[in-house]
């Protein structure tokens, strides 16, 4: 992503999303993960939501969880089937 050392100075917290009522963010964070990803394949990497999904999610989860989703897209094996 081109822009992603100007978005990772740009990290901050985001606020509260009603989808996730708990104090647990686990859920949230792979939730933005994987919307980012499908708002990426839809639109591109340049669409501003998507953006606001990666900061999301680069926010919320934890690196060894991202890189581990990461292996498991690259062999084709994530979770979450379209992406």
């Amino acid at each position: 992503m081109a822009d992603e050392a100007e978005l990772r100075a740009k990290l901050h917290t985001f606020g509260n999303d009603a989808r996730f009522p708990d104090q647990n963010q686990t859920h949230r964070c792979f939730q933005n993960y994987v919307d980012y990803f499908r708002c990426v394949k839809a639109k591109g990497e340049d669409f501003a939501p998507c953006k606001e999904f990666w900061s999301t999610y680069q926010s919320l989860c934890p690196v060894s969880w991202v890189e581990k989703w990461d292996e498991e897209r690259s062999k084709g094996n994530f979770p979450a089937f379209d992406l």
